[in-house]
């Protein structure tokens, strides 16, 4: 009976060991979790005030965002025509036809051609088709020159500029109702209306661009020759003696008033007179 007693109270300590050290591994999970739900995660180091020349807001544009190009076309025609009144009927049907519109218009009028001058403004869509209207149905073109300008990095460099103006407009916005002196106060608003300027220049500059790249610019030109001669010109006898006469006039006309501009060597002819009467009359004594 006693050898019966001695392995049962083996096995109850072996028991009683393992019961407390699962005990201890469950008492140390535990903790375990305990420490790491009761870290703290440091916060984030609050940065000082933004002041303007921080760099670290200039704003860049991300790999993801796609940069509209922005191309300035120009154009230069010059195109013979026969009759300059039904040219000039022809060019506004096509610019009314084209939604275009006409800028400036110049006629000049010489002894030999009639020229009609013209800067058309025309939406960039249309510009080619507008071309090629003046070229085919006009007259002979005497000459045409295209250009492209791309500004597409200019206007994306003034854009990024003019958001970072205006974000630092906004903090100095916000330093000014913090300001708590005279001083701060003048400076803060003198930094505010220079960037206020900076920011009128900046968004004028870009509506210019906008203009130009969505109106494009032809500036054309039409002449017309005018011949005269004696053996080929329809012209009678009497209109070419008023017109000999008219020349003549104008040539004495323009004798006459050079005579006149040389006035100031005439007011020398009494002096140099006198001059040589006087020495005259000393060499005869």
């Amino acid at each position: 009976m006693t050898k019966l007693w001695v392995p049962l109270f083996c096995l109850f300590l072996i028991q009683c060991n393992k019961s407390d050290s699962s005990g201890q591994h469950e008492v140390k999970a535990e903790l375990t979790d305990m420490v790491q739900e009761d870290k703290v995660v440091p916060p984030a180091a609050i940065t000082e005030k933004l002041l303007p020349d921080n760099k670290t807001t200039r704003s860049q544009p991300s790999k993801d965002d796609t940069i509209t190009k922005k191309i300035i076309k120009n154009g230069e025609m010059s195109i013979q025509v026969g009759d300059i009144k039904k040219a000039q009927r022809q060019i506004n049907d096509i610019v009314k036809n084209n939604n275009a519109y006409i800028q400036t218009e110049e006629f000049h009028n010489t002894d030999t051609n009639e020229n009609l001058n013209y800067t058309i403004r025309v939406p960039h869509q249309k510009f080619d088709q507008l071309i090629n209207t003046f070229s085919d149905g006009i007259g002979s073109v005497a000459s045409k020159n295209i250009s492209s300008d791309d500004v597409t990095e200019e206007y994306t460099d003034v854009s990024i500029k003019l958001t970072n103006k205006k974000i630092y407009l906004e903090k100095y916005r916000d330093m000014l109702k913090s300001a708590s002196t005279t001083k701060d106060i003048l400076e803060i608003q003198e930094n505010i209306r220079e960037l206020e300027d900076e920011i009128d220049v900046s968004e004028g500059k870009l509506r210019f661009i906008d203009d130009r790249v969505n109106y494009s610019t032809l500036n054309l030109g039409l002449f017309k020759e005018k011949v005269r001669s004696s053996t080929t010109s329809k012209i009678g006898f009497a209109s070419r003696f008023g017109d000999s006469l008219t020349e003549g006039w104008n040539s004495f006309v323009a004798f006459f008033l050079g005579l006149i501009s040389l006035w100031p060597f005439f007011l020398l002819i009494p002096v140099l007179i006198y001059l040589w009467k006087k020495w005259k009359s000393g060499k005869a004594r």
